[in-house]
């Protein structure tokens, strides 16, 4: 939950697949980083120990907290606010931002362990066409690999690679495929003979490389500490980039181990300084996610997609992050709000979900409901493991896969909405935030842990209780709200009763805000958008907005020397509607007009668009540029 008070919390990866439940103590992530608010006072601790370390949330003593470590320095920075939005920054200044990503990593992803062999992998993606399913990204498990060795393919479930990938580059689809640390013992395979001969793995105390047991039996562990081993690592992206794949999930780097965790005793050569697993465990993973993210920089020039499991604060700046392994409940979905919501706060706003749930079998409803949230969040992946029902959006039933196919349409609608807030928050704010991010102010919005704003301008109250069909929402003060699905506006500083139907998640716009709108799409860059089609929600009585539509070439790391597109809008309401623009071309003038369409807006009043008069039809209008 949110508020961490009376709880005993343990920051070191772990992977452990049983079904985690809030008396779990570590997780899959260390991020020693905490946030507290007294007097309506923020302030923030990172305690910079990756070392295993623990904070004590007044559980032993309800009269205060207490952090310490097993070992290492007694490191830590306090960070004033006084307001939350202000410590996040801060945090982030100091541990890294998340970087823009590619915008077709904002769409729905679709994974299965297993997609294997290719015929299974084209046949969900034909059928996604075929049912005008929008989605943008296969995932391959880790049995497109021979024998699970890393960096190699089954040429028996995948003939040839390359003209795998072409065919699905030929329907729209990118390809993402899973990389494991644990590399297997194998005489003349050629990751582990360049690493055994170069020194590239962790040794035991005496000198010998430590093995263990992962997927491919007898494995053995890049030393990633080591700037040359993650040097080989990244170069070795460049085997899956030449075929065609377009971005690498890292799993298993707590790192994960069959036959008992790795001793402590471990060593590992953090260039020319030798440490202990004991010290480097929490920020294996993050090593591992560096050496990939570099790796594929230099592969491609394109902005990295990397996804991860295990990780450690600052990983936000190589790559995306998944919560895990969760299981298909009702309470994992429950847990899942806060959990991204505190992932948030802790500088990671490129974030998700397993939707649907990683492990046990998904029912409709379930993912229904899943699909609703995923909607929200930056990472909208569906995963399921091996032997659980199927849980593709058409798995169930007519409507269920109708609800599916509503909601994943909804996502592609709020990208561009999406990507405006990704590129803010490069520089300042999370995406998926608590209500008391913005509203501190508002003492109520504290312990909410089944709504959370999405970008600056959404609130999400999604249904997260088998069965319901009404959601007790609560609305913040100092702004109104307008139901996104009637229209209708709400003042804010209350609870309101919104009926909830299996296919309606409940979601507010705050008024005087702008949403940038998506156009109906099978994938991203299906369709050259020459128009910007922008939503004014607008309140009964006088106010006032602001909001900057970006744009730039959606891949490259071009838009860094200003190569980008800024269209700012300044609109205030009064007698009459005035809406003013600036704009920044350093890229092509990729639109060509502007569609404006007007919510809650009182017919009696003039718009004005930079100073002259405009003319509605069905409270809309196009400028062209």
């Amino acid at each position: 939950s949110l508020n961490k008070k009376g709880y005993h919390y343990r920051n070191w990866n772990t992977d452990d697949p049983t079904p985690h439940g809030e008396t779990y103590a570590q997780l899959y992530k260390s991020i020693p980083f905490l946030i507290a608010i007294k007097n309506n006072e923020a302030s923030g601790i990172f305690f910079d120990n990756h070392f295993e370390s623990h904070f004590d949330m007044g559980k032993e003593n309800s009269n205060y907290y207490y952090f310490g470590a097993k070992d290492g320095n007694l490191d830590y920075y306090f960070i004033y606010g006084p307001e939350v939005s202000k410590v996040v920054n801060e945090y982030t200044n100091l541990t890294g931002k998340t970087p823009l990503p590619q915008l077709w990593t904002l769409g729905y992803q679709q994974c299965r362990w297993s997609y294997a062999p290719e015929q299974r992998a084209l046949e969900i993606a034909k059928t996604f066409r075929e049912k005008n399913i929008p989605c943008d990204t296969i995932y391959l498990d880790i049995d497109y690999m021979d024998d699970f060795r890393v960096f190699t393919w089954d040429n028996k479930k995948f003939k040839n690679p390359k003209a795998f990938t072409d065919e699905l580059k030929s329907m729209g689809f990118k390809v993402v495929t899973i990389i494991d640390p644990g590399v297997k013992v194998d005489k003349g395979y050629k990751i582990y003979d360049e690493g055994l001969k170069n020194g590239y793995f962790a040794t035991d105390k005496d000198g010998m490389v430590y093995k263990n047991t992962v997927w491919p039996g007898d494995s053995v562990f890049p030393d990633f500490m080591n700037s040359q081993v993650r040097k080989w690592w990244g170069n070795n992206q460049k085997i899956m980039f030449n075929l065609g794949i377009a971005g690498i999930w890292n799993d298993m780097n707590e790192p994960a181990s069959f036959n008992g965790p790795l001793p402590e005793d471990i060593v590992f050569n953090n260039d020319g300084t030798l440490v202990t697993h004991k010290e480097i465990h929490n920020v294996y993973g993050h090593m591992m996610d560096k050496a990939t993210y570099e790796g594929i920089k230099e592969a491609t020039n394109k902005r990295p997609f990397v996804v991860k499991r295990a990780c450690y604060a600052g990983t936000q700046k190589y790559s995306t992050v998944w919560t895990g392994d969760n299981q298909s409940t009702w309470e994992h979905l429950r847990m899942s709000l806060p959990m991204l919501m505190n992932i948030g706060l802790s500088g990671m706003a490129f974030c998700g979900t397993d939707v649907g749930g990683f492990g046990f079998d998904c029912t409709g409803e379930l993912l229904s409901r899943w699909m609703q949230v995923g909607t929200f969040t930056p990472l909208f992946r569906n995963h399921s493991t091996i032997g659980s029902r199927e849980q593709e959006p058409w798995a169930f039933d007519e409507i269920t896969e109708e609800i599916n196919k509503k909601y994943i349409k909804l996502r592609y609608k709020f990208i561009p909405y999406l990507y405006d807030m990704m590129h803010k928050c490069e520089k300042t704010a999370p995406i998926i935030r608590p209500l008391l991010y913005n509203y501190q102010n508002d003492k109520k919005t504290y312990e909410i842990n089944d709504e959370f704003m999405f970008g600056d301008n959404v609130l999400v109250s999604p249904v997260v209780e088998q069965g319901a069909r009404q959601k007790l929402v609560y609305l913040p003060k100092g702004n109104s709200w307008i139901d996104y699905w009637i229209g209708e506006e709400f003042e804010g500083g209350q609870y309101i009763i919104k009926d909830a139907p299996l296919d309606i998640c409940p979601i507010y716009i705050k008024t005087m805000s702008i949403i940038s709108n998506g156009e109906d799409v099978n994938y991203i860059g299906e369709k050259d958008t020459e128009c910007l089609n922008l939503s004014i929600y607008l309140c009964d009585k006088k106010g006032e907005g602001k909001y900057i539509a970006y744009n730039d070439d959606g891949e490259s790391f071009d838009y860094k020397n200003g190569r980008f597109n800024e269209y700012e809008f300044i609109f205030d309401l009064n007698d009459n509607l005035n809406i003013k623009m600036n704009k920044n071309i350093g890229y092509e003038n990729k639109y060509k007009s502007i569609e404006f369409t007007l919510h809650n807006f009182k017919n009696n009043k003039k718009v004005l668009f930079n100073e002259n008069e405009v003319k509605l039809n069905n409270n809309k209008f196009k400028v062209n540029l």
